[in-house]
């Protein structure tokens, strides 16, 4: 999987494909890194429609994309998730965490 960024005004959507797991974690890294130090973005979409799977270590990426997301002083939203996804982190609790939308 290698994540995409859209941005569009000062909203920066990261789109993942395929599966989201340890693979992922330096390119995932990177790109939340690129659209955290750009002063124009205050919202972060993380956007999972072409996501079949992810596993915990996707969860702990997401935990600290959070926390960076935060303080920076920017938002974050998990977007358009599969039932599977959902699932996932319905289990998670991370509806609690999250803006699911």
């Amino acid at each position: 999987m290698t994540p995409t960024v859209q941005i569009e005004g000062s909203v920066g959507r990261v789109i993942l494909s395929g599966q989201f797991d340890f693979s992922a974690h330096r390119e995932f890294r990177q790109v939340c890194e690129s659209i955290i130090a750009n002063p124009d973005i205050k919202e972060v979409l993380v956007d999972f429609q072409n996501v079949n799977y992810l596993d915990s270590s996707a969860l702990g990426m997401l935990l600290l994309l959070k926390e960076k997301i935060a303080a920076a002083s920017k938002t974050l939203a998990l977007v358009n998730c599969r039932d599977t996804v959902k699932q996932v982190l319905e289990i998670a609790c991370f509806g609690k965490i999250f803006t699911i939308r």
